[in-house]
């Protein structure tokens, strides 16, 4: 089988994608990866505790120690989100509700490595709030994009997309609800790919 790929995932909040991929590793649907380490920006990040769980490494740079009288620091930040993130020497960085965009030194620091899961079909509904973007939009679809990460905020070339139909009396919550499933499935099959193209 060989030496298996090493994965590092970024998360902000509960991890649920993040678990779904360290399920499906378990489930050994990726037989040829490891999840190496959770790297968070919250201290308080229900992922931490779903990242022990499993006994998978945790690294916390905690974005609220950058903020200063004049804003975030996003330079200190990203330094050490860099240092961090170069040793762990990752074949693939996935992004799991990762709330903070990355900046061009750790784009250039890792080409074609660093992958997102966006709740839209990209390029409609960049950026925050996307379901409510496509409910205020009056579409009748809508869905998930993986892709591939660049500076440009949800930019980056599509990797795989899923649709997903918006209901009658739909709201944020039941679209929301409705996509999460999909969007596990979604960022499973996508990272199965990317592993197979993966020298």
């Amino acid at each position: 089988m060989g030496v298996k790929k090493r994965i590092v995932l970024f998360a902000s909040g509960r991890g649920s994608n993040f678990c779904a991929l360290a399920d499906a590793i378990q489930k050994k649907q990726l037989p040829n990866a490891e999840i190496i380490a959770l790297v968070c920006n919250r201290k308080d990040a229900p992922a931490l505790l779903e990242a022990s769980s499993r006994n998978i490494a945790t690294h916390v740079i905690n974005s609220k120690d950058y903020r200063t009288d004049k804003g975030f620091d996003r330079d200190s930040y990203e330094a050490k989100l860099l240092e961090t993130s170069l040793g762990l020497k990752p074949d693939l960085i996935l992004l799991a509700g990762y709330m903070l965009v990355l900046g061009r030194k750790m784009v250039e620091a890792f080409p074609r490595k660093i992958i997102n899961i966006h709740p839209s079909l990209l390029p409609k509904f960049r950026g925050l709030h996307a379901q409510r973007q496509a409910l205020e939009s009056g579409d009748s679809m809508t869905g998930c994009t993986v892709h591939w990460v660049t500076e440009g905020l949800d930019e980056g070339e599509t990797i795989l997309q899923a649709q997903c139909p918006i209901l009658p009396g739909d709201t944020v919550e039941t679209l929301s609800q409705r996509l999460l499933p999909l969007e596990h499935k979604t960022y499973i099959e996508a990272v199965i790919k990317v592993l197979k193209e993966l020298k």
